[in-house]
Parts: structure tokens; sequence; C-alpha cells
């Protein structure tokens, strides 16, 4: 009975009751004893002359008042309700999504039908369900990488230590610097995934002062130049004469460099070259990373900040890194109220990495 139909069903229903019943009441003798009486009139009306003739009039206006008004009220009912359970179906399609979502279905979409209040609040929970759809796609695919990625160092751990207590291998210093090796690559990846945590949290503690982005960039440069050069890559900057101040926290922006350029490393081949651009606009300040790797395919570059997203994973599960560097730079920079961009023409042909970070005083 608690049903958003029933009640409009009734509130017609006692507006349609209200119109039939009324003229009736009019006619009602009692009803003229409330009303104040009419000031006689010196005339005596055709009416009076002719009682049968008025009587019958009556009876026929009447007859006819009341035909009318009894298909009316019935036809005005049935479109009432009618009207009414159309208007409700989408809510009770709506009632039906949030409870298949309630049960982690998901894949559950409700049509998108009726007023155009009703179509945009389809529309939204269509768009909630496929965000929360793919989040939870990411949250599984980020479990089985993370466990992959932790089972491949404890395997190497266990395997040596193992091997060392049944005298296979010396416990020799070789053998502890290979097992540190490991240990690292689980700090490391445990480490990125704390601050992962953090920065989705938006709890990522952030230290900014006012910072002259020119000179960051350029030290950063200096420093992972010599990689470059053992790699046979050659790093080129353009950066404006004068100094770009801007209120970050530079050690996380060193960061997000540090993950960028790596990455850029990682897939640039032998004689490639990676560009550095920063620049200033009228509301954020620019960092790129342009370089001539093997770029992006069109149909991956949405998930290029997804957590341990590879470009083809059976190529590149041995490269260095945890997965999570692009991940923690978009985060970084998104708490630092920035955002940051991909682009490539294809796969052969680079990648361009944007930092926008606004200006702030």
């Amino acid at each position: 009975m608690n049903r958003l139909w029933v009640w409009i069903s009734i509130v017609i229903l006692g507006v349609v009751l209200i119109i039939t019943l009324f003229p009736f009441v009019l006619r009602n003798p009692t009803f003229h004893t409330i009303l104040p009486s009419p000031k006689p009139v010196e005339r005596i009306p055709f009416e009076e002359q002719n009682p049968e003739f008025r009587d019958r009039i009556e009876k026929r206006i009447w007859s006819d008042l009341s035909r009318n008004l009894a298909v009316g009220a019935v036809v005005g009912l049935i479109a009432g309700v009618l009207l009414t359970r159309w208007l409700v179906a989408p809510l009770q399609q709506l009632e039906k999504g949030a409870r298949a979502v309630a049960k982690r279905q998901l894949y559950y979409r409700v049509p998108v039908r009726g007023s155009k209040e009703m179509r945009s609040v389809a529309s939204s929970f269509n768009q909630m369900a496929t965000e929360l759809e793919h989040q939870e796609i990411l949250r599984r695919n980020m479990l089985a990488d993370v466990t992959h990625e932790l089972r491949h160092p404890t395997h190497i751990l266990q395997g040596s230590l193992q091997a060392i207590l049944d005298s296979v291998y010396p416990l020799s210093m070789q053998e502890i610097d290979r097992m540190l090796t490991q240990t690292q690559s689980l700090t490391a990846l445990l480490n990125d995934l704390y601050e992962l945590a953090l920065a989705e949290a938006h709890e990522l503690p952030l230290y900014k002062q006012e910072t002259d982005l020119v000179a960051l960039v350029a030290n950063f440069v200096e420093t992972i130049h010599p990689l470059a050069t053992q790699m046979a890559i050659t790093l080129k900057t353009e950066f404006p004469s004068m100094a770009i101040n801007n209120n970050v926290d530079a050690p996380r922006i060193r960061q997000v460099l540090q993950n960028l350029l790596s990455n850029a490393l990682r897939y640039t081949t032998e004689a490639g070259e990676i560009n550095i651009v920063l620049t200033r606009t009228d509301i954020s300040d620019l960092i790129s990373v342009r370089d001539t790797g093997t770029g992006i395919a069109p149909e991956n570059l949405s998930r290029v900040f997804d957590r341990f997203y590879r470009e083809d994973s059976s190529r590149d599960r041995n490269l260095p890194g945890t997965g999570l560097g692009l991940a923690i730079a978009q985060a970084i920079v998104q708490a630092h109220g920035g955002w940051i961009e991909v682009e490539s023409a294809g796969v052969n042909q680079g990648s361009t990495f944007t930092v926008k970070l606004p200006i702030q005083g």
C-alpha cells in the first residue's frame, strides 16, 4: 500500500470525487440555506409560468451532467492510474538497480526512459554503476598484480634460504647480496603501495614552499644525464630564461620527474631522444616529457595510469620498477590540484606526458 503510484492515484481519485460531487452538493437544498438569499426580483420567471417545462429541462440537465461527470471520472481515474504507473516505472527500475548494486551485481544497468528528469537520473545511475564496475576490475587486477609482484621475490628469498640451510649454497657474501637485492625490491614495492594508498585517500602529506621549477627540473636532468648517456639516449631541454616560481612540494615534484623520466628511459630505444620542456601559461605551469620510444596504442591510453599496467605484460615483466610509478606520479600531481595527461600517435611513435600544476602564490 505504501507505494508512490498508489498515493498519487488516491490523490487523483479524491480530486475526481470532489469535482463529481460538487454540483450535487450545490443542488442540495440544505446547502442553499447557508448561502445568502438573493434579492427578490419584481418579475415572474418563465419557469414559474411553466413548471412542467422547468422540471423537464432541469432533469435533463442533471441527467446529462451526471452521466458526463461519471464518464469523465472513470476516464480520468483510469488515465490517472496509468499516468502514475508510467511516471513511477523508472523509479521502480532504479530501485531494482540499487538492490542489484548492493548485491555486487555491478553489471546491472537501468533503462533510460521517462521524463527528462528521470532519464537524467537513470543515466547518472548507469554512469555510477559503470565506474563502480571499473573500480572493481581495477581492485581485482591490483590484488592479482600485488600477489604476483610479492610472490616472485619472496620465492627467491625462500629458495635461497632453504638452499643455504640444506648446504646447497654456501653462506657467502655474494648470496647475501643477492637476497638483499630481493628485500630491497620488496621494500620499494611496499613503499610505493603505501604512498599510493595515502594519495588516493587524500592523506599524502605535502610540504609546499615557493620553488623555482626551472632550477628544480634542470638539477634533476643533470642527475639523470649520465644514465641517459650510458644508454645512448639524448636528453634535450627547453626552459625559459627567467625563473618560474610556484608553491609546490619540491621533493614530491622531483619524484614525479623521476617516475616520468624513468618510464621514458625504459621505453626509449638506443639512439633515441627525450625532450623535457617547461613553460608557463596564464593559469598553470607545464612540464612535458616527450620521448621517441615504443609509444602507446590508442586503445591503451586510458589505462596508462592504472596500477601495475604495462603496455605489453609479456615483454615488460622483467623490466625494472614496480609498475606503480605513473600511478604515483598522477596521485602526487592531483594532490597539488593539477592533472597529468598522456599523448601518443601510436605504437613506435613515441609518447608525451604533460604535468599541469596550477599557479599558486
